[in-house]
């Protein structure tokens, strides 16, 4: 169990004004495909342990959140979780920032992180508008940069995940969200193309 306090401090955290995605409403999200599949996971606690930190420090201008916010948790989760599971979780913390899955760890560790990256990038497979919605709210997060370095950047980023050969680990992840997620990043590369 997370501590109410500790919930409370990351709920106020996901309430920052600069956020408009990486809200509490994507940790919401992320709890209903958490409930879902949890059956599938070895280590759970760790992985609901990240899936609350991931995003606990999120400042758009920086590069670092990641480390960040799986520091964060290293403090926080201390005396409340085993030096093992906050390990863990502080891995999955930091692989957030390739989403990509590291090489070192078991069989179990490397199956729940990747259903964890997947968790996170359940996003991209969502119906139209909330798809739509989210490109919205990422643009909003970014308002600081010009509209043209903007296209180009997150262009980049949306096409990487394109010409990934799958975009989900897992075979759950990927049967359910690989269609609807090529096919919206292709609609969103599209937009930022024409500049719409």
């Amino acid at each position: 169990m997370i501590p109410a306090a500790l919930m409370e401090a990351l709920r106020q955290r996901y309430a920052e004004p600069q956020r408009h995605y990486h809200t509490w409403a994507h940790i919401e999200a992320l709890l209903e495909h958490y409930r879902r599949w949890v059956r599938y996971l070895n280590r759970p606690g760790p992985v609901l342990w990240a899936l609350y930190w991931h995003d606990a420090i999120y400042d758009p201008k920086s590069k670092d959140n990641e480390e960040k916010s799986a520091q964060l948790l290293e403090r926080e989760a201390a005396g409340h979780l085993s030096p093992h599971d906050i390990d863990f979780a502080v891995v999955m913390i930091r692989a957030t920032a390739t989403h990509t899955v590291p090489e070192g760890l078991s069989a179990q560790d490397t199956e729940d992180l990747a259903l964890f990256l997947d968790m996170d990038l359940s996003i991209l497979g969502a119906p139209e508008p909330i798809y739509d919605r989210y490109e919205q709210d990422i643009r909003a997060e970014y308002a600081f940069v010009p509209e043209e370095a903007y296209r180009a950047g997150r262009g980049a980023i949306l096409t990487g995940f394109l010409s990934r050969p799958r975009l989900y680990f897992t075979d759950i992840a990927h049967a359910e969200w690989d269609a609807s997620a090529r096919s919206n990043l292709a609609r969103a590369v599209r937009a930022l193309e024409q500049g719409s």
